[in-house]
């Protein structure tokens, strides 16, 4: 028995050892080059990113609306007063950031109808079109609220602490549906026409926010995304920084033995441009379809925000607005121009040899 345990324990602890295949890939690739320049390969400098602000800081106050009049008759007739009892239950009180987000988008919708159908001229629909005043008003805050405090949200905009391996990326495909959603449906939300939009909105489609919660609650692919950029760019910079360092150093000419060059030239060939040249075309093809979404999504609700937290505006610059991708293109764009120095110094033919 104890043997098994032994055994047991040892197979897991191999397992939870097991080296990220992105991470072995890169080490590789830099080993090999340095063992060509015989250096010892540079260490990587740790990461100092822009993190993701706590609940507190980001949490908009949105005030209670009480109503009064609940047993009006109207209200049963137009399909109000069902739904404002919902809420009011023990579980409608103990909902999350995303049922809040439903209830509230059900709400005016079904206000917007009942308002169409009552008396214009009784205390009650003057009662009511306040309230509808006052709940448009704050559905910007409520959906801000959802999407950078919600569980299930929050948990996409926390940094990952493991690069995304090559054949890897689950929950992107879930990702970019749910942000897609968001972004349309908070783009439509707060337009100038917001009771045209209500009429359109079907429940069907409200009901899609609890579907797309359900689908993105396991993943984290955003912050695994974001991680692997910034860290890709720092591994990337690290090699062609000792590359370009040591670049006197390789021999290139006409009757001279470029043994050494060749070799650089092959191990180019089999671990960039074979393995890490497409990841790193899938990272930015991926985070290119994801950025819109969450610019658009951040740029109309923080209009909404009195005052955003420093470490928000800093966190939405480097990760929605495209600073991360810049720093990640710009790192790959001076890695190859080394490879093409070298090239052309060395008069190699592009392609395989």
């Amino acid at each position: 028995m104890m043997k098994i345990l032994l055994v047991l324990c040892c197979t897991l602890l191999l397992i939870s050892c097991k080296e990220n295949a992105t991470n072995a890939l890169l080490n590789t690739y830099q080993q090999r080059l340095a063992n060509v320049l015989e250096i010892t390969p540079a260490d990587t400098p740790l990461l100092n990113l822009p993190i993701y602000p706590d609940t507190r800081s980001l949490k908009q106050p949105v005030a209670d609306i009480r109503m009064g009049l609940l047993d009006a008759y109207e209200l049963r007739q137009c399909g109000l007063f069902q739904l404002i009892a919902e809420r009011n239950s023990v579980l409608g009180k103990v909902q999350d950031q995303t049922r809040q987000l439903r209830y509230e988008l059900l709400f005016l919708k079904q206000l917007n109808h009942c308002l169409t159908v009552l008396n214009s001229a009784s205390e009650l629909q003057s009662q009511l079109n306040d309230i509808y005043q006052q709940k448009q008003q704050q559905l910007p805050l409520v959906i801000w609220n959802m999407v950078f405090t919600g569980k299930e949200w929050r948990q996409q905009f926390t940094l990952g602490h493991q690069l995304l391996e090559p054949q890897q990326f689950g929950g992107y495909i879930e990702t970019v549906a749910a942000f897609n959603y968001l972004d349309t449906l908070t783009t439509t939300m707060t337009s100038q026409n917001i009771s045209q939009a209500l009429v359109t909105l079907t429940p069907n489609h409200i009901e899609q926010l609890l579907y797309h919660q359900q689908q993105i609650h396991n993943t984290q692919y955003l912050g695994q995304l974001f991680y692997s950029m910034a860290q890709i760019t720092a591994e990337l910079n690290t090699i062609t920084a000792q590359l370009t360092q040591h670049e006197n150093n390789v021999i290139c000419g006409k009757n001279i033995n470029q043994q050494q060059a060749q070799y650089l030239r092959n191990v180019f060939y089999k671990y960039y441009v074979n393995d890490i040249q497409p990841y790193l075309s899938k990272l930015q093809s991926q985070y290119q379809q994801l950025q819109p979404y969450l610019d658009s999504l951040y740029t109309i609700l923080i209009q909404h925000h009195d005052q955003p937290p420093a470490m928000m505006t800093l966190y939405a610059r480097y990760y929605f607005q495209g600073e991360v991708q810049r720093q990640f293109q710009q790192a790959t764009i001076e890695h190859v121009s080394y490879w093409q120095r070298l090239f052309k110094r060395c008069q190699f033919k592009v392609g395989h040899q």
